[in-house]
């Protein structure tokens, strides 16, 4: 009864924590030169005028004239020295920012990877605790730093992607802009010098801003804002209609080309659905850890650490008979659908020669549970 009564007056006080946190808005865009910071900044102004306390916590202009013409005549917080190799390096002072409390502060480039010895590593945890102190935050960050589809963004433009975003960030954003150009009037914009200085313009044109590429990072953008919008009236609008609520079980093993994958589309996934998720490794007794390769131990760590960021619960299960394992969660934690990396064997030969698949097969038919194979 007494843990009951203490598990209700936690609820009411995230509630009340909730209430009181900050609102984030997020514009979004397909590549750099789009317009985010200049409409953030006109925003800001708006804001200004209307009598709201607004402060600039972090703008990047990249030296662009009509952004820069922008910044003249908003409160701005001063950024903090870091001191790193000999270096002085400028950051976003969080501390400071809390401590004026105004009502919106600015923070640009929310993919942006902090210097050694700031309190966070990446400048979105800076927005998070901005947010918990109560301050509302309107920020910007292009698609290709989302976590989730950083494959399909290094697919398409063949530059690997450091710097990025959990997808929980968007999920809690309160608001989400697309800032959207055709492919036409970006290019118009680089030609023009409004992106990069001139003597980097050719580079730009024959590297991320070729006409194909825009265009498929542009679909990109647009999907994201859509599956969003999607998500926010599936979670806020009550159905007249309960649906069985979904619930995604990741199932990866040590292979590193096949669990990242997984994790991946299974976040995707389950951020549509809105539903919570679970990555199950079964570890066997071949893959012991005083059995199994150093690099493999440490893909494994990596991956976790990626499902946890994603938002994902980690489980990890000690079993010789894997498909039983994965079984056995399912109905512990009434999953509906089961997500597995494509299979080295055609998958065919597996149904077909495989007793124990035959067998998770007939067990997930009778209980409703889907299986997703992704590859």
């Amino acid at each position: 009864m007494e843990e009951n009564k203490e598990e209700s007056v936690q609820k009411f006080l995230d509630l009340v924590k909730k209430s009181r946190r900050g609102k984030l808005k997020i514009y979004i865009g397909m590549s750099p030169g789009v317009g985010k910071t200049y409409r953030m900044l006109q925003e800001a102004h708006a804001l200004l005028r209307d009598g709201i306390d607004v402060c600039i916590g972090y703008v990047e202009t990249h030296k662009r004239n009509e952004t820069e013409a922008l910044v003249a005549g908003l409160p701005m917080i001063p950024r903090k020295s870091i001191f790193y190799r000999a270096k002085s390096l400028e950051e976003m002072d969080v501390q400071a920012i809390i401590n004026r409390h105004p009502e919106i502060v600015i923070v640009d480039e929310l993919a942006h990877t902090n210097a050694e010895g700031s309190k966070n590593t990446k400048r979105w945890q800076d927005v998070y605790d901005i947010l918990e102190a109560g301050i509302s935050v309107v920020s910007a960050v292009n698609i290709q730093h989302l976590e989730s589809i950083n494959e399909d963004v290094q697919r398409i433009t063949g530059i690997t992607i450091t710097e990025r975003i959990p997808d929980k960030i968007l999920e809690i954003a309160d608001e989400i802009v697309n800032i959207d150009l055709t492919a036409d009037e970006l290019l118009t914009r680089l030609r023009e010098g409004k992106i990069y200085d001139k003597s980097k313009i050719e580079q730009a044109l024959g590297n991320f801003f070729k006409s194909e590429k825009i265009l498929q990072l542009r679909e990109l953008a647009l999907k994201e804002v859509v599956h969003q919008v999607e998500r926010k009236i599936h979670f806020e609008i009550p159905k007249s209609v309960k649906l069985r609520p979904e619930k995604f079980l990741a199932c990866i093993s040590s292979n590193a080309a096949t669990a990242g994958v997984v994790i991946r589309k299974t976040a995707r996934l389950a951020s549509y659905y809105h539903s919570p998720w679970i990555v199950l490794y079964v570890q066997s007794d071949s893959e012991s850890l005083d059995k199994i390769k150093l690099d493999k131990q440490r893909h494994l760590i990596n991956h976790f650490k990626l499902a946890t960021e994603l938002g994902a619960e980690v489980v990890k299960v000690k079993s010789n008979n894997i498909t039983q394992a994965i079984m056995d969660m399912a109905a512990e934690r009434e999953i509906t659908t089961i997500c597995i990396g494509k299979p080295h064997l055609n998958i065919f030969q597996v149904i077909l020669r495989t007793a124990i698949f035959n067998q998770l097969l007939r067990n997930l038919a009778a209980k409703e549970i889907d299986m997703v194979i992704l590859s």
